[in-house]
């Protein structure tokens, strides 16, 4: 009996070559129909036998009529009125409204059949390093605007050959509508300069066996890939790793890292199945993996970490030069210090010229500079730690249509912005910290692009609460908006909610370093009942003195001293500061200058910050007194931690009348102390100092629940960036009853602000219509 359904499906299904995939399908099964994308998804009238529509459903989801980067989410199926003399299968145009942002999808790695083509002599784009298809591929990073068609991409500029004119427009090729589509006879190509810009070898394979060579040779190449320049260098050669390090004028962060294979991978690091996984996905983060013993990594590419940072090939070039006998190289961002990443040769040339000993470069240009996104594990869960190439401009989306659009500005540290288009909540790539003035006009500028590409007019602009932000002033800068302000870790819970469709409430834990708070102190630790649409804080970190503004996030002696003093009371003067004058390798003049600070409450404030209690902590044990970058002192704690160690410090919780619940650390401070004294080992104090942080949020969650019968659990915030920490609490919360919400699309640190930012602003419009 022939009947027609309507299906309407949601997920990774727009710009990933679906619709194409359904038509072909259709119409191999005689159906009739029409297949088009709106706002949500994808929405299929298929008229024709029941057991051939079934056929359909069960064949979309199935390789090989699945395209590879296609994932379905849900698949709604309403039997609707049939149309009388319907004889094919069409592909519609897309329901405006939605239309941007269908178009422009991520960028994409190499898919296989596409290096299938590259390796064999017989194609026509044989070692051809900007092959690509529908299914791989730059998108996000060549178009400049809607809607997204050749002529508005930076392909523009290389008009197609007749061959790839004909795949370009068959349906039934994988080429159909696969705009960066090029070749040899019509596209973009390479060639290897010197640091001034003059030319030193031109074809493929004189610039990909020369640029090899200088690698294998300890020589420092500026490669220009997908969405920016890479700095490359042999990670085994430590005095070339050092003389990169020097030159960039980076001294600490650690590198990431490329190879070819999973195989060589596992020479260096340790990878599981689920990490396999990842390093394989075609959105090809880094991905932060286990250190082995053994590795032999130049120790410069990643000091005091217990993590290497890795990523596999995803570009054709990539692929090139690794077949000319690379090992692994460090691959990073190609920048000057935290300036933004460089994607246009000039500028290489003029920033990069006494960084890099020679310059491998193309003439696509990149219109969006993008980062490579950095991945890491929670509760056995894929989280960001920087959400970019390969992840954006996919959309989270929203329950219900905002009735406005809305600008979330976001924090002023890992930067990200986010508009908000009907359901849509359109998270930009990682900025950056905008205290950098070079950074700060890229997000300017980025906003304004985005604006325009997705075709968003802001009425609304949300910002953070903290007066002091760029991002803040940014916001109340505009002209004709109405301006919301959102305290910093209402938004960190906020873009929980979001991401797991979740309302609320919630009993919310958030933890990092700073966010200014609604009675003007500094937060850092706290446990909230929260909604989208308002929170009341249950409890947080006693307060405790932090002086020298933002200098106490970068000198671990400033916490650590208002921790002493905290803990000790008047007795703190005597023997236990004597004893840390002779312990901690700290100027004495700074020593004596805090301790007056303190004593004086000069440039003081409080604040709950848990992230400057690791610091602290950090510093007791030897590990490091300054904060080189964000969290180093954090992340060199966490990585001597003793695994075997499950025993925990005093701590309490101080309950007083209406005031919120404080946990109380200053037992375990002068525990640790004690310990630190009589020569305890560093990996069993910090084991014990994480295993008592997650005990006492454990504590505090399970207080609130009494309190008020709630029984899910939302936590974020940069401090959950600690893998330790992080599924220490998580197994806790478990085995005491709790549901627990992490982010798992967007970074627990402040580049998920403003997806939370945003999420509330578009639940208060709601309310209000």
């Amino acid at each position: 009996m022939i009947q027609r359904e309507r299906i309407e499906m949601t997920g990774q299904i727009q710009g990933v070559g679906f619709r194409p995939a359904v038509y072909r399908l259709a119409r191999r099964l005689g159906l009739t129909g029409a297949v088009h994308n709106d706002t949500r998804g994808v929405v299929v009238e298929l008229q024709g036998e029941a057991v051939r529509i079934d056929k359909f459903l069960e064949n979309i989801n199935l390789e090989p009529d699945k395209p590879p980067l296609a994932e379905i989410r849900s698949c709604r199926r309403v039997q609707i009125e049939r149309v009388e003399g319907e004889e094919t299968f069409v592909i519609e145009q897309s329901d405006a409204a939605g239309t941007a942002l269908s178009q422009v999808t991520a960028d994409i790695a190499t898919c296989s059949d596409c290096l299938r083509e590259m390796g064999d002599e017989r194609d026509f784009r044989h070692r051809y390093p900007f092959i690509n298809c529908t299914n791989c591929g730059p998108r996000y990073s060549i178009v400049r605007t809607i809607p997204y068609d050749r002529p508005n991409t930076t392909m523009s500029a290389f008009p197609m050959c007749h061959k790839c004119a004909a795949q370009y427009r068959d349906v039934a090729d994988r080429r159909f509508h696969a705009q960066p589509v090029a070749c040899p006879e019509c596209g973009p190509s390479i060639h290897l300069t010197d640091s001034t810009g003059r030319t030193l070898r031109t074809g493929t394979d004189e610039v990909v066996s020369e640029t090899a060579r200088l690698l294998k040779t300890g020589r420092i190449v500026a490669i220009k890939g997908i969405g920016g320049f890479h700095l490359a260098v042999d990670a085994l050669n430590e005095k070339a790793v050092l003389r990169l390090r020097e030159r960039k004028r980076r001294d600490h962060k650690p590198f990431a890292m490329m190879t070819d294979s999973v195989e060589k991978v596992r020479r260096y690091a340790i990878v599981d199945e689920l990490s396999e996984g990842l390093l394989v996905n075609p959105r090809a983060p880094i991905v932060l993996l286990p250190r082995r013993s053994d590795s032999p990594i130049a120790p410069a590419v990643a000091e005091g970490v217990s993590t290497l940072g890795f990523m596999l090939c995803y570009a054709p070039l990539h692929y090139l030069l690794f077949a000319e006998g690379l090992g692994v190289l460090v691959m990073t961002s190609a920048n000057l210090s935290d300036e933004p990443l460089i994607c246009r040769n000039e500028r290489a040339l003029e920033r990069l010229g006494d960084v890099a000993d020679a310059f491998l470069m193309h003439d696509r240009e990149i219109h969006r500079q993008v980062d490579d996104s950095i991945i890491h594990f929670v509760d056995e869960q894929p989280v960001p730690l920087r959400r970019a190439r390969g992840y954006v401009p996919a959309p989270i989306l929203l329950e219900c249509d905002s009735p406005q659009g809305i600008l979330a500005t976001g924090a002023d540290l890992k930067n990200t912005f986010c508009l908000v288009k009907r359901n849509q909540l359109i998270l930009s790539e990682h900025i950056g910290d905008l205290e950098d003035a070079v950074v700060y006009r890229h997000y300017v500028g980025s906003i304004e692009h985005l604006r325009g590409l997705f075709d968003v007019d802001p009425q609304v602009v949300v910002c953070d609460l903290h007066p002091g932000y760029l991002s803040t002033s940014y916001a109340h800068s505009l002209k004709d908006v109405r301006v919301i302000q959102v305290q910093h870790h209402w938004a960190h819970i906020a873009s929980v909610l979001a991401e797991h469709g979740h309302a609320g409430p919630v009993i919310g834990l958030e933890c990092d370093g700073t966010g200014y708070g609604t009675d003007g102190a500094i937060w850092g630790c706290e446990c909230m009942i929260a909604t989208l649409r308002d929170f009341r804080r249950f409890g947080h970190l006693e307060y405790y003195p932090l002086v020298g503004a933002d200098r106490a996030s970068k000198e671990a002696i400033r916490p650590l001293l208002s921790l002493l003093r905290q803990a000790y009371g008047d007795d703190s003067r005597g023997e236990p500061l004597s004893w840390l004058r002779g312990h901690v390798d700290v100027d004495a003049s700074l020593f004596d200058m805090v301790c007056e600070q303190i004593d004086r409450r000069i440039n003081a404030v409080n604040t709950s910050s848990l992230g400057r209690v690791f610091d602290a902590v950090a510093l007791l044990l030897g590990l490091g007194e300054r904060n080189y970058f964000d969290a180093q002192l954090p992340m060199r704690l966490e990585s001597v931690i003793d695994c075997d160690v499950d025993d925990i410090y005093a701590f309490d919780l101080v309950e007083n009348g209406n005031e919120p619940v404080k946990i109380s650390l200053r037992s375990m401070i002068r525990q640790i102390v004690d310990e630190v004294q009589r020569g305890a080992e560093s990996g069993a104090v910090a084991a014990r100092f994480h295993n008592t942080l997650a005990e006492a949020l454990l504590k505090m969650a399970v207080l609130a629940r009494d309190r008020t019968k709630l029984d899910v659990v939302a936590l974020s915030g940069g401090v959950f960036c600690n893998r330790y920490l992080a599924n220490r609490l998580v197994k806790r919360l478990k085995q005491a009853g709790f549901e627990v919400l992490c982010n798992r699309g967007v970074p627990a640190n402040d580049g998920g602000i403003a997806l939370g930012q945003a999420a509330i602003a578009a639940c208060i419009l709601n309310d209000e219509t």
